[in-house]
């Protein structure tokens, strides 16, 4: 029996445990992580280096109930040092601004560990690719926190399209304004500003970053396309910011279908509008955020069908994410427990020597990270020449 198996105690695998480097006091996404991994009881959290200033990441550590000696200063000394341990971490999660993504990610994947990342996967498409050789190499697990992706009628959406029931798809639409930038927030001392429009913590992009990726993935998620070339119109509207703060891209994938996609943080009255709709064929699809327990799909000719999460017309893997009764909303923090959910699974079933769940590697991972910064380079590129088309494919 492998050392992985012989943790798993039996038939019921014991929980994972689970460290976290950044997300201290004065963060917000460490906090969602954390809850995201409560929820379905799979996990429990036990060590971190909640933050690169040491009395801080001490009186983080604290308010978490984390004990004392698994509390540390330096991200290196918390991989050496949980990987050394019998009761050591099994998976970290990595929510720390961009720049430091890939510095952490090595650390942990050469200790052995396996990793839970927020997106976007790192600050340049370099440090994506050495990413994605050091995963390989490894053999370990590589998550990306793509939370969207999580959303039970998301999945639903992508059944749909597998399933082949949109035809061939010829058409993304894909859009995610905000408001929150409209003002120079960052000139303020807003933390969470201050990091996103700062191009050595954020890499090239602004909103494209932030939350353009976000579209662009979960456009990609529900089609099943490839990118292949991108035109691109970059701007920035809030005098002194360093980076975009709105952007429009036009689409192509490899199959021939043409798709656009909007990001802004300078959108009045735009809260967190992500929507993705996609056109087949034979029907088309549309799902927005805010409505997270709806998915409207619209066959060519016929009326418009309102598909409800654990309601009529929803299928399996609309259920496989679900944890609520139909008409209870469910959306943010279950997106990301279920890729917590996934990762457990896949976890899991590893130390038990068993396929995982298929539905459980739909988890966006390595290479959909690196997807994500090609794409981040050739907008950036795109609008710096005009709006070129510029190449976006990425040989995997």
């Amino acid at each position: 029996m492998t050392i992985e198996a012989s943790r798993a105690q039996g038939a019921t695998p014991r929980r994972i445990r689970l460290g976290m480097v950044g997300g201290g006091q004065g963060a917000f996404i460490g906090g969602v992580h954390r809850m995201a991994a409560r929820l379905d009881d799979r996990y429990e959290f036990v060590a971190g280096a909640l933050s690169s200033q040491a009395e801080r990441a001490r009186a983080s550590a604290a308010e978490l109930h984390l004990a004392p000696e698994r509390s540390y200063a330096d991200y290196r000394e918390m991989a050496a040092r949980e990987a050394a341990r019998e009761d050591g971490i099994d998976v970290v999660a990595i929510v720390t601004p961009n720049h430091l993504h890939a510095p952490i990610a090595r650390a942990f994947l050469d200790a052995g560990i396996d990793v839970i990342c927020d997106k976007p996967i790192t600050k340049s498409l370099d440090e994506a690719l050495d990413l994605v050789e050091r995963v390989k190499r490894s053999g370990r697990l590589f998550a990306l926190t793509h939370n969207y992706s999580g959303y039970p009628m998301v999945r639903q959406a992508r059944e749909m399209v597998l399933a082949g029931e949109l035809g061939e798809i010829r058409l993304v639409q894909a859009e995610y304004p905000q408001d929150w930038l409209s003002t120079g927030l960052e000139f303020t001392g807003q933390k969470q500003a201050a990091w996103r429009v700062d191009p050595a913590q954020a890499g090239a992009g602004g909103s494209l970053g932030d939350i353009g990726t976000h579209a662009e993935h979960l456009g990609r998620f529900i089609s099943g396309l490839t990118l292949k070339a991108v035109s691109a119109d970059l701007h920035t509207f809030v005098e002194g910011r360093r980076l975009d703060d709105n952007a429009h891209v036009m689409l192509r994938y490899t199959n021939g279908a043409r798709g656009l996609l909007w990001s802004s943080q300078v959108a009045p009255g735009n809260e967190n509008a992500l929507r993705v709709r996609v056109y087949g064929t034979k029907a088309g699809l549309d799902f927005c955020q805010e409505q997270p327990n709806h998915l409207w799909f619209t066959p060519l000719g016929q009326q418009p069908r309102l598909i409800t999460r654990a309601g009529h017309g929803s299928g399996e893997a609309a259920g496989y994410a679900t944890r609520t009764p139909s008409g209870h909303p469910e959306g943010y923090l279950e997106g990301f427990a279920q890729l917590y959910r996934d990762v457990a699974e896949q976890i899991h079933a590893r130390w038990q020597g068993r396929a995982p769940d298929p539905r459980a590697c739909w988890v966006p991972g390595v290479e959909d990270g690196a997807r994500g910064m090609k794409f981040i380079e050739a907008v950036v590129e795109s609008s710096r020449a005009d709006g070129r088309w510029v190449d976006a494919q990425l040989p995997l």
